[in-house]
């Protein structure tokens, strides 16, 4: 076995480890039911697979540059380094497009909910992803209670706590004038806008890390590499040239100053 610099392999180790937990928490994400809801209020949809394929990747390279690392594997290293390449320029071409997706997101979402009015006259998956919003929201209405137009359900409706808070207001009930109803007053788009794009953000970080520590990855079994192919070569990187000379044993009885060159 090829002796490599012990701190750098089990920095390496450790790396992956940690990108190893990293992909796993990636699985975990597509399993967590909250981020199906804000999936399903998101044009982009960020589907369960997707979670599932990126962090099995994820896990598999890591596993392979953990076991590279430890073994000291010229094979695995080489490998490792040829994922971690390509890996990291997938990543910051999906990051930098996200980007600019981002800046259209608002609209688009947009766009979507405005072809669900009037919600009355909406499919029944459309008036029961509207329904489930506004009973987690407390809200009514996409962008008005109007939105309703009348035939307003009853998750916009407050109990008598929320009339003390100040969160509803007096609106005519299923059209008839002399039968009112309180409902609350927030609509429920804005919060509906505000997760999406905190979602967005946090996969457009997420992809945007990953390239960091590709790039990161990259120069670590690069410079294995180099020490499992060349063994008793050093490395500049992991050597420090002194930088004064240690006095000879006969300057220390010396009169004179010890000469230091």
């Amino acid at each position: 076995m090829t002796q490599v610099n012990s701190c750098l392999k089990w920095l390496l180790t450790i790396f992956n480890i940690i990108f190893a937990i990293g992909g796993f928490v990636i699985i975990m994400l597509g399993l967590n039911p909250q981020f199906h809801y804000i999936n399903g209020v998101m044009t982009l949809d960020f589907k369960q697979s997707y979670f599932y394929f990126l962090g099995s990747i994820v896990m598999v390279i890591a596993i392979l540059g953990a076991v590279g690392a430890y073994n000291e594997s010229k094979a695995c290293m080489i490998l490792f380094l040829v994922c971690m390449i390509l890996g990291s320029i997938v990543m910051l071409l999906v990051g930098s497009l996200l980007t600019v997706l981002r800046v259209k997101a608002g609209d688009m979402q947009e766009n979507t909910y405005r072809g669900y009015l009037p919600l009355d006259k909406a499919t029944s998956e459309e008036r029961h992803e509207v329904d489930s919003m506004q009973r987690e929201m407390q809200c009514c209405g996409l962008f008005s209670y109007k939105d309703w137009e009348g035939n307003i359900p009853d998750s916009c409706l407050c109990n008598n706590l929320e009339e003390m808070e100040g969160k509803c207001q007096t609106v005519d009930y299923r059209g008839v004038l002399q039968q009112q109803k309180s409902v609350y007053i927030k609509v429920c788009f804005p919060d509906i806008n505000f997760r999406a794009l905190l979602i967005f953000d946090s996969v457009i970080a997420g992809f945007f890390t990953l390239a960091v520590l590709g790039l990161l990855g990259m120069v670590m079994s690069s410079i294995m590499i180099h020490q499992l192919r060349y063994p008793n070569r050093p490395i500049f990187l992991m050597t420090v040239p002194p930088f004064t000379k240690s006095p000879k044993y006969e300057e220390l009885h010396n009169v004179l100053p010890p000469k230091y060159y």
